[in-house]
């Protein structure tokens, strides 16, 4: 497919500040000029973008917000898009549909939410004929988080614990897990517990009726590996030695700057054990952007093996309802938003 040559101006999303939420924030740009790309970055435009909690507790916190993401800047790192010009070296082709994350996850400034945007090569993999880009564009963070927080760590017939498995992570992450063998076991709200049974999940705690804590211990079951998706109780954590085996590992990914979470972390560094300090192996997640593992991710979902769920699609002009929904926190999967969907 032959590539149309860019634009000297695109829209993209902006913010300034994130007084009161980026979602108050947001400004379309409609004269925001098409990045240049150097010798060794890829130009690619945007079909689809989904959105992270990272996109705006990064934006919204104080060191990251203020100090390290230069302003004007545009949120995003999930997306899927064309290749309209390769970068030097570069495997790629113009025309190609790629799928990853722009570069520098942390303080970038020029993210996904606009209508062009930059990446490595390093940081993109090719979307699979007959796959959906609306669907690639949801797998690079959440994929990479599900993955690298499950895979590596699980053998066929372990016991797994999915704290949140119908969030965009968590349904992700028991695909996944079922996938290599694993018995699966998660929690969500009454509304969401038919979904994360159709994803293959052997057992559902429902939140709603109860403490998962208090439902872990009782079932007897005792797990190899945990993933807390939600991280709002570090009671899952401190009382994990009574529902895990010896060498379990406890994965917290999402880390809310709240004073609870600097204690505990305090706690968890420097108390030992038997003084009330942790009594499992604990690690606190952040996914690096593995070409190899973003690449088994999409096979999969080429093959059938795991599907994506996508609670909804907005427009691009509607990007700032689409981060208010995101933080209610009642997503059943991702948010995806339709930048230039063909």
């Amino acid at each position: 497919m032959a590539a149309t040559p860019p634009p000297s101006k695109m829209r993209a999303w902006q913010y300034t500040t994130t007084e009161g939420g980026i979602e108050k924030n947001l400004i379309i740009n409609a004269d925001a000029p098409v990045p240049t790309p150097k010798p060794k970055q890829n130009l690619v435009k945007v079909i689809a973008m989904a959105l992270n909690p990272a996109d705006y507790k990064n934006a919204e916190s104080g060191l990251i917000g203020r100090l390290l993401i230069s302003k004007p800047a545009t949120p995003g790192f999930d997306f899927a898009g064309r290749i309209i010009t390769p970068g030097t070296d570069s495997p790629f082709k113009a025309g190609q549909l790629v799928f990853g994350v722009p570069n520098k996850w942390i303080s970038n400034s020029l993210g996904s939410l606009c209508e062009y945007t930059l990446a490595d090569s390093d940081a993109i993999v090719a979307i699979p004929d007959g796959v959906n880009p609306v669907d690639a564009a949801s797998l690079p963070v959440a994929g990479l988080t599900a993955y690298q927080s499950i895979v590596p760590r699980v053998n066929r017939g372990d016991n797994v614990f999915i704290n949140g498995g119908s969030g965009g992570v968590g349904a992700l992450g028991i695909q996944m897990a079922k996938v290599l063998g694993s018995h699966v076991t998660t929690s969500c709200s009454t509304a969401n517990v038919e979904l994360c049974k159709s994803l293959g999940a052997d057992e559902v705690i429902d939140y709603k009726k109860g403490s998962v804590l208090e439902a872990l211990i009782t079932s007897g079951r005792k797990y190899d590996h945990v993933v807390d998706n939600v991280g709002t109780d570090w009671g899952l954590y401190w009382g994990c030695d009574k529902y895990t085996k010896p060498d379990a590992m406890f994965i917290r990914v999402p880390l809310d700057m709240t004073l609870e979470s600097g204690v505990s972390l305090l706690r968890k560094t420097f108390v030992p054990a038997m003084l009330g300090g942790p009594k499992r192996k604990g690690k606190l997640f952040w996914p690096d952007a593995s070409l190899k593992d973003l690449s088994q991710v999409i096979e999969w979902v080429k093959e059938g093996k795991i599907r994506v769920v996508i609670d909804q699609s907005f427009l691009f002009e509607q990007a700032p309802e689409a981060f208010a929904k995101l933080k209610t926190g009642r997503a059943k999967g991702k948010i995806v938003v339709n930048v230039a969907s063909e």
